[in-house]
């Protein structure tokens, strides 16, 4: 708690300047919603929200988990074969001047307005931090440990898995943190253009009514939403490299 108390004291004191200048300008409801406003809309239509919220977690955690799935496949492959890695990495990153709202509407043609379409475009969104990273991560491996290894008789997949995986796996987590805090986004944005229940259907409908402070109670969930999800790619991390995180300690420390 002491570590994040000055991130909520600055926090606190935003949410106070912008209560004061709604009530002091009198601004229009519908134009900008005070924060107690806001806090009074996440209460009276919590059961709504919840609702909604399961859907876009649902669609979130299917992406996501392809997206890793694909990614770490992908990464693996490019990190055991060079030569593919010189041929798919420069696809991997032209695939990302694409803008992902450009996309959206086409999976709706392709696949419909049920749950798929929402989970591909997670996928889409979460696919390119997590392979990047892991990528970038398998070529800081030491070359030395490597020629070691070689000498040694190891073949390619031996050296993978007991040195160039292992040794990626921080970068890995965070590329898979960043993802994290887009899955939510990538899931809303594909319920922004079609879907029957989730956050973003129920953003496009409360905008339209000009409830503005229901459209600001669901930016809230969806904030909280992400923060969770970071939050467990966090715990995941400290289960699966315990070694890194005390090595971080130890430096903080000194």
């Amino acid at each position: 708690m002491r570590k994040y108390l000055p991130s909520l004291s600055v926090f606190l004191i935003l949410l106070g300047i912008w209560e004061f200048i709604v009530k002091c300008f009198e601004i229009e409801n519908y134009i900008l919603p005070a924060p107690s406003q806001i806090g009074g809309a996440l209460r009276t239509t919590s059961s709504l929200l919840w609702q909604h919220s399961l859907q876009t977690v649902v669609e979130a955690l299917l992406g996501f988990a392809l997206a890793v799935a694909c990614g770490l496949f992908l990464a693996a492959v490019m990190g055991l074969a060079p030569r593919v890695k010189r041929t798919l990495y420069p696809l991997v990153i032209i695939s990302q001047t694409v803008p992902i709202i450009a996309l959206a509407p086409l999976m709706i043609i392709w696949f419909g307005y049920g749950m798929l379409p929402k989970v591909v475009v997670v996928a889409l969104v979460c696919f390119f931090p997590i392979t990047v990273s892991l990528v970038e991560g398998l070529g800081t491996i030491d070359p030395d440990m490597v020629k070691l290894l070689l000498v040694m008789g190891a073949s390619r997949w031996q050296i993978f898995k007991k040195v160039q995986f292992p040794g990626a796996m921080p970068s890995f987590f965070a590329g898979m943190k960043i993802a994290a805090t887009y899955s939510i986004m990538g899931a809303v944005i594909g319920e922004w253009l079609g879907a029957s229940a989730g956050l973003g259907i129920y953003m496009t409908r409360s905008m339209h009514s000009f409830l503005t402070e229901q459209v600001f109670a669901a930016i809230v969930v969806v904030s909280f939403l992400s923060l969770l999800l970071f939050g467990f790619v966090e715990g995941a991390g400290r289960i699966f490299m315990p070694w890194y995180y005390q090595q971080k300690k130890g430096v903080v420390q000194e």
